[in-house]
């Protein structure tokens, strides 16, 4: 199984899209594990801090549980960011 490096970004939004479904951590992980995943929710939280790594297969079932698109996971934050950065350079001029 490969790996993905896991970073703020990531974890942040996996955080953003689970509360926006209305999910806990162990909801979240029993979803995964239904779906054969061996992650545990010690490592899930680690995921969603940043400092955990976390397998394809694993961002693919939470892809499936939480119905969004993969984008959603890594770009959502960079976008945010890049509108609170224009605001901000507009409102301070």
């Amino acid at each position: 199984m490969s790996k993905l490096l896991g970073n703020e970004i990531l974890g942040e939004n996996i955080k953003r899209i689970r509360l926006a479904r209305g999910l806990t951590q162990e909801q979240t992980v029993a979803k995964l594990q239904v779906l054969g995943s061996p992650l545990s929710r010690s490592t899930y939280s680690l995921i969603e801090m940043g400092r955990g790594n976390i397998f394809a297969n694993d961002l693919i079932g939470l892809q499936q549980v939480f119905n969004v698109s993969y984008e959603d996971f890594v770009f959502r934050s960079v976008y945010i960011r890049l509108v609170y950065y224009i605001f901000a350079q507009y409102i301070s001029q």
